[in-house]
């Protein structure tokens, strides 16, 4: 591939390849190999560092003019991926004195991962380190000093900043980069730097970037009067994209299949190796330079790698993952200039921000990995979903930074036309507790009322507020932000775990807890598998008595600090060592933070099991769970909801009844589940100490799922989770049949005998009402067939006494026997023709017409369209060929006859020559 990929067969590659990377080396501009950032692709003259000629200097004075104007000094710009804009503007603004000297040009970047790479990037263009004049900063890093004057940081620091500095003391502009990603915390942070700059900093500038704003003038519109719009086109080249649908693919190879002969599935990884193989072999262009893909998550990038890497036809390559969890000098391999032609493996992170020069292949799954939340259940979740078309378009235009390209995409056209156009702004998908508590500390009071960009659905926003009250950082009475909110909103935590730590710190447990609370912001500690020397997995690090599967990751992490964090040493224990030094520097920062606010405690006592239940329960009250039963890990959870256990844990033991999930999240592999991890084994009695008169106590009627009966408990639950019941007598008929009815309507149960004959004197009856209204027929809507079922279930207590009832005796008593007699006359099953056969008749919802269906030979000599209502609604008619398969569908049988039947009986005779044909 490389510079040959498509453009010759196999045999060939590896030679064209090898004179490729002879080639390079003594013409590095003509094949696009050797990028530079920006040294091939448009000519641009080298300036300090920095390509002059970049497209985003084509509009650097209307930038300059728009925030150096007498107006509001608020700036949309729109400019396409790898027009310059990430690495250019901040230094436009410093250089042509839109920010004083000593004034810093902040930048908002959604990911940790670009923040980063910007931060090198821009400070080698201006011929320095980063963390001297460029630097960056996210949550738990910070590369800058006092000389920083160009800052790039993740959304939530400079939110944190406003907490402490309402003024931005010493800030001169901040740029909102890639804003149409529309982060919740980049949302949030533009309105509050709006607030500052129209109320205490009218000299702050203000700057919202982006690839493709989708609905710019409501952007202008609520930055308000004198916002200026200034447009860079870009200069890309063009990009081919070429839809390839699995199922229109083939491969040459030998078909992949399980043991004993059946097909396997294959996995994603494995579909973009194919993609990649099918095109080299099959094309006739030439493509030059690197090849990215786009995977939803890094499992499936290690998929994808692993079958690259063993396939023949992609040797000399380099193929290379990009990620957000990778080490700099990983992410630092797939990014920068390479002479060697490379496949680089990405997430949605090289979608923006970040440009790899010299792609000249993009590969786009048209998958993505979204971490989303649940506000019905209270759940996270992370599930592939489809791309936006936004996304692909943002996907393809990688492939045309140097040169002309080609976009592979791994779906069909229609279902790109499908898709959504973008992708659902964050703040209708995330929990809202942290955010809200963030603006609480900022200042704002009513946050109901805030000057939102798009407003957050009022679920989410009550289900926040309610969790916060929960946790004592709101006042219950005034939601205003108590002592303990306070705490709260200055950790760079989750509120759930900053009230874990603070907890922790008041009972001497913080190195702890600061160690657990860092292991979920961190990389696995725990190898995929066992290692090098088979040595130690997880679970052999649990002791006999842990009640908590943390006790466990606590050893875990020690002997992996005993051993300095040697990669080779760890990884032979099943360990990841690097990101048990992660974990170590992260925790410190817990640590040092939390620890102020207890000075002079000790910190370093390890808790027991019990302890660390206790202290987990501060937390996390709405993850209180309950095995099922011993054979099992399903379980129940705080809020009448769902989960089940991991397998190994502490609480899979039959003895255990109640634990804490330290990680409830919804993930979707071959299954869509709930997992439950990091479990803590906790006791009943504590539920009653910390949480006093939330266990009720209720008696009645409910259904019974095990056993499929209704039954009359009495039952003790904390916030909807079953802690007790116990069967206690018979249940009341009407409460019978009234709970067995709801279990049917919403499709638990099932009437055998309410099948599609019934179904279909039901949808008789509701569409001669609405063609014969005369009749007085009454219709049968949602309520009335509840009432229906409920008659049907009357005396019965279990799904088995129900199951095999007849229904049409009572469907029966819903009509007079006038009104029977009128549904025979005018709705017929089946309508008599002029030729003396007969036609069944099919009715449709919502008095549509009805389709009348019979076997060609028997429509011979009819030609006027079937009716029924006496005459008021005309049928279509289903015309069926011997073998009772639809070949036509007609509303003009008339039409029929003289148009279409001679093309159908010259196709259908050749099939059926038994059969009389005319």
């Amino acid at each position: 591939m490389g510079a040959t990929l498509g453009g010759c067969k196999r045999q060939e590659g590896l030679e064209a390849r090898s004179a490729l990377c002879g080639a390079v080396k003594g013409t590095p501009d003509r094949l696009g190999l050797v990028d530079g950032w920006g040294e091939v692709g448009f000519g641009g003259r080298r300036v300090s560092g920095r390509v002059k000629e970049l497209p985003i200097f084509e509009v650097e004075g209307d930038v300059v003019e728009a925030l150096l104007g007498e107006e509001c000094g608020r700036l949309v710009l729109e400019a396409p991926t790898g027009s310059g804009k990430s690495t250019q503007v901040p230094q436009i603004l410093r250089d042509r004195g839109v920010v004083g000297k000593e004034e810093a040009v902040v930048v908002l970047q959604p990911r940790r991962i670009a923040a980063r790479m910007l931060a090198r990037r821009v400070a080698s263009e201006r011929g320095g380190n980063a963390g001297e004049e460029v630097g960056h900063q996210i949550r738990f890093e910070k590369v800058a000093g006092a000389r920083t004057r160009i800052l790039y940081v993740t959304e939530g620091v400079l939110l944190r900043r406003l907490q402490r500095d309402a003024e931005l003391e010493g800030i001169g502009a901040v740029v909102f980069d890639e804003f149409h990603e529309r982060h919740f915390f980049g949302d949030v942070t533009l309105a509050r730097c709006l607030g500052v700059q129209e109320e205490k900093r009218p000299d702050l500038k203000l700057v919202v970037m982006s690839a493709t704003l989708g609905d710019d003038e409501a952007l202008v519109k609520y930055l308000g009067k004198g916002t200026r719009f200034v447009r860079s086109e870009g200069r890309t080249y063009p990009v081919e994209v070429r839809y390839v649908p699995l199922r229109e693919r083939h491969t040459k190879g030998p078909a992949l299949r399980r043991p004993g002969g059946r097909e396997r599935e294959v996995s994603v990884g494995e579909h973009v190796e194919r993609v990649l193989r099918d095109w080299y072999e099959g094309s006739d262009g030439v493509v030059t330079g690197h090849v990215l893909a786009f995977l939803p998550g890094t499992f499936e990038i290690r998929q994808a790698q692993r079958a690259l890497e063993s396939a023949s036809w992609a040797r000399g390559f380099r193929v290379l993952p990009l990620f957000g969890e990778l080490s700099p000098k990983a992410q630092d391999a797939a990014v920068n200039p390479s002479r060697e032609p490379k496949i680089v493996l990405a997430t949605n992170v090289a979608e923006t921000s970040l440009t790899i020069d010299g792609v000249r292949l993009v590969v786009d799954t048209g998958l993505e990995r979204r971490a989303d939340f649940d506000v019905r259940r209270g759940i996270e979740t992370l599930t592939i979903e489809k791309i936006s078309r936004a996304s692909a378009d943002q996907r393809a235009g990688r492939a045309g930074r140097t040169g002309p390209g080609m976009c592979l995409r791994m779906w069909s056209e229609d279902d790109q036309g499908r898709r959504e156009a973008s992708t659902p702004a964050e703040i209708h998908r995330m929990d809202l507790s942290e955010a809200i508590l963030s603006l609480k500390a900022t200042g704002v009071k009513d946050v109901r009322g805030f000057r939102w960009f798009e407003r957050p659905e009022e679920e989410a926003m009550e289900l926040a507020m309610g969790w916060l009250k929960t946790l004592g950082a709101l006042d219950r009475d005034t939601e205003e932000m108590t002592e303990l909110g306070w705490e709260l909103s200055q950790l760079p935590l989750s509120p759930r775990y900053g009230r874990i730590l603070l907890e922790a710190a008041w009972s001497g447990y913080l190195d702890f807890f600061a160690l657990v609370a860092a292991s979920t912001q961190t990389r696995p500690l725990f190898s995929a598998g066992k290692g090098r020397g088979g040595g130690k997995a997880g679970k052999e690090y649990r002791q006999a008595g842990d009640t908590s599967d943390l006790q466990a990751l606590w050893r875990a992490w020690c002997e992996a600090e005993a051993l300095k964090f040697d990669g080779r040493r760890c990884d032979e224990l099943g360990l990841n060592g690097a990101a048990a030094r992660e974990m170590a520097r992260v925790a410190k920062q817990f640590g040092d933070i939390v620890g102020r606010r207890v000075r002079g405690k000790r910190q370093d006592r390890e808790p027991t099991g019990l302890e660390i239940g206790r202290v987990l329960l501060t937390g996390f009250p709405d993850r209180v769970c309950r095995r099922l039963s011993g054979t099992t890990l399903a379980c129940g959870v705080v809020g009448d909801r769902r989960g089940e256990l991991a397998k190994g844990s502490v609480a899979s033991t039959r003895d255990t009844k109640l634990f804490v999930a330290g990680e409830m999240l919804e993930v979707e592999g071959k299954d869509v589940k709930v997992k439950l991890n990091q479990a803590t084994r906790i006791e009943e009695k504590w539920l009653d100490e910390f949480f006093p008169g939330e266990i009720k106590v209720e008696s009645g009627a409910i259904w019974d799922e095990p056993s499929r009966r209704v039954i009359y408990r009495e039952e003790r639950a904390f916030r909807g989770l079953v802690l007790e019941r116990r069967q206690s007598g018979e249940p009341d008929e009407e409460e019978s049949a009234e709970i067995l009815c709801r279990e049917v309507m919403s499709g638990v149960l099932n009437l055998k005998k309410w099948d599609d004959g019934v179904q279909q004197w039901v949808t008789r009856v509701n569409c001669l009402a609405g063609w014969m209204p005369e009749l007085g027929m009454p219709r049968i809507g949602e309520d009335d067939r509840a009432f229906l079922v409920r008659e049907i279930c009357r005396g019965a207590r279990s799904y088995k006494e129900i199951k095999d009832r007849e229904v049409r005796p009572v469907l029966k008593e819903w009509l007079s026997a006038e009104q029977a007699g009128a549904l025979e006359e005018y709705a017929p099953e089946r309508i008599e023709l002029s030729n003396g056969t007969s036609m069944k008749v099919r009715y449709e919802e919502g008095g549509k017409e009805p389709v009348a269906s019979a076997v060609l030979q028997k429509l011979y000599d009819v030609t006027e369209q079937p009716t029924v209502a006496g005459g008021k609604v005309k049928c279509l008619v289903e015309v069926l060929a011997p073998n009772q398969r639809p070949v036509q569908l007609t509303g003009d049988l008339k039409g029929f006859w003289e148009n279409s039947y001679p093309a159908i009986a010259k196709e259908l005779k050749g099939r059926y020559p038994k059969h009389s044909w005319r």
